[in-house]
């Protein structure tokens, strides 16, 4: 009889399981290490484009400031006053804008860094645990199978005993049986 097949699925099972749940957790870790570097390599063109921003701002404020000197009669000297403070303003801004987006950039490149080789290590240690759990297992399984056999062994034992006394008592019902008859 096969009392162990059940016993062996289950545990095939269970070992899936574990096996699907570490690969999971991979699965896991290597989406986040990518959408890190989506953002890292996504910061220059986030630059570029805030950057054109802030000069499209200035240039659209130098075409006002066109119009006002161009409409309003006198206005030149003050105007060209305002036009050179918001040019150094402007400029100090986009001197600032690339310093923050290389710190920025340069702040998360070592954070992703870190998690990178955090996850590295942790994936490893995880391997590791998981390795030693399927053996584990594996051995609980084999003994679960050696109880089971040996189980079904006495089991087989026992019916082959129950139906051996059976037989001896269905003999000597027959015999006690015909000493009545006869």
């Amino acid at each position: 009889m096969a009392y162990t097949t059940p016993i062996t699925t289950a545990f095939e099972m269970q070992r899936a399981t574990i096996e699907q749940s570490q690969k999971a957790l991979e699965q896991t870790i290597d989406f986040q290490q990518t959408v890190n570097e989506a953002v890292v390599d996504s910061f220059d063109s986030q630059e570029s484009a805030q950057r054109r921003g802030v000069e499209l701002s200035q240039t659209m404020l130098h075409s006002y400031l066109d119009v006002v000197e161009s409409s309003v009669p006198g206005a030149a000297g003050s105007v060209d006053e305002v036009r050179a403070a918001v040019d150094e303003q402007y400029d100090f801004l986009l001197e600032n804008h690339a310093e923050v987006f290389e710190t920025v950039a340069a702040e998360y490149e070592q954070g992703a860094d870190a998690y990178d080789e955090l996850t590295a290590d942790y994936v490893e240690a995880v391997d590791e645990q998981v390795a030693m759990l399927v053996e584990a297992h594996e051995e609980l399984e084999s003994q679960s199978v050696d109880v089971a056999e040996q189980w079904g062994d006495q089991l087989e034992t026992l019916q082959d005993q129950v139906e051996d006394l059976q037989d001896q008592v269905s003999d000597v019902q027959e015999r006690a049986a015909q000493a009545v008859e006869a």
